[in-house]
């Protein structure tokens, strides 16, 4: 079956917290003791409002983060951000920095994927400025975190491009090596955070 026979049939369904909760368990049940899948686990109150499919993405974040303003004036950690937004592409990464506008105010957005950009460079960058959000693919952020570029402690928030459709009618977690690596950099260290209550998931 094609996605576009399923799609061509069935209005599309909004992302809920339920997919990615189950996406991880059948990810991890194969290979991971009952232990490790419990540590693994993401409850319903890591999670912010979804996306109910009638929001523009700055509307959305305003929604889930009224108090952004505030936020946003307080950070002043380097080599952090507030939030984080993960996509599948460089260019849907760039659609979303342009369509975050009326949401975003004076805060510095830095592009965090790999086409055109080295890694040395955004982390020089993050070195020497303070951001407020950071946008991008999965492989590029774990690397960043990874090679002690991006630092979490500051971070409230992380955004899933859950909805959007490619070209090809691909969501994001359709792609297999984005899907991998945004589970592997949940693994890493996100789903610590959600579970310790410092980071919330929001799934756009």
């Amino acid at each position: 079956k094609k996605i576009s026979d399923i799609l061509g049939k069935s209005a599309p369904k909004p992302g809920v917290p339920a997919d990615l909760q189950n996406l991880l368990s059948q990810h991890f049940g194969e290979n991971r003791s009952v232990i490790e899948r419990e540590e693994l686990k993401l409850s319903d109150s890591c999670f912010l409002p979804a996306n109910d499919l009638t929001h523009s993405f700055s509307s959305y974040l305003k929604e889930i983060c009224p108090k952004w303003a505030k936020l946003r004036k307080n950070h002043k950690e380097k080599k952090s951000v507030v939030m984080l937004v993960i996509c599948s592409s460089a260019l849907r990464s760039l659609e979303l920095i342009k369509s975050m506008t009326a949401f975003k105010g004076d805060c510095r957005v830095l592009k965090l994927f790999a086409k055109h950009i080295k890694i040395k460079e955004q982390m020089n960058m993050l070195e020497k400025g303070v951001f407020h959000i950071g946008v991008g693919t999965p492989g590029r952020v774990k690397a960043l975190v990874e090679q002690d570029g991006l630092c979490l402690n500051s971070t409230k928030y992380m955004i899933l491009d859950w909805n959007w459709r490619d070209q090809k009618l691909r969501r994001m977690m359709d792609i297999p090596e984005i899907k991998k690596e945004t589970i592997d950099l949940l693994e890493m260290c996100i789903i610590k955070l959600c579970r310790e209550g410092s980071v919330k998931l929001g799934l756009f």
